[in-house]
């Protein structure tokens, strides 16, 4: 009996750091990439730690990626000053003028890249369709992957608590 409770501490011990072991283990870590943005400014995925960052992949010929636009616009604005950063990132296909039109004409104040070549699509687990969002959390690490249209509401309630 007197070795009863220790026991349980140790087993408890180790069942939450396994825990915490599997919850980082399930994460994995955003890749390592350098994004261009239209204006040729140069955005190192890696220096953006410290900040929750969406990077989604979208394009203009893509109804999803249009409607969603206005809620990522409020969304950014809302939450930029709180250490929130946007990467959207136009699909290899798209041609570039129709994304300049595009950012142009509708403001967008979150950084734009061109994916040219489609290697950030790739290192992005080789992302093929439109809109693809990558949540990353302040630590480097993927919190979430969303293929189709954002849920705002769900969206908002994370950075809510990511960025507290």
């Amino acid at each position: 009996m007197k070795f009863a409770k220790p026991a349980l501490i140790a087993v408890a011990v180790l069942a939450i750091a396994g825990a915490i072991f599997y919850a980082l283990m399930d994460r994995p870590g955003a890749p390592a990439v350098t994004f261009t943005t239209l204006e040729g400014k140069p955005i190192v995925l890696d220096e953006l730690r410290g900040k929750v960052v969406l990077v989604n992949f979208w394009a203009t010929s893509c109804p999803g990626c249009i409607k969603e636009m206005p809620d990522m616009v409020e969304s950014y604005k809302l939450y930029r000053d709180r250490g929130f950063e946007i990467i959207a990132v136009a699909m290899s296909y798209d041609p570039p003028n129709y994304v300049l039109n595009f950012v142009q004409t509708r403001q967008l104040p979150f950084p734009v890249a061109l994916d040219v070549d489609g290697a950030h699509a790739r290192a992005f687990g080789n992302v093929q369709l439109t809109p693809t969002s990558f949540i990353i959390g302040k630590d480097g690490r993927i919190l979430e992957q969303k293929l189709g249209e954002l849920d705002f509401v769900r969206l908002n309630a994370l950075l809510e608590r990511e960025l507290s």
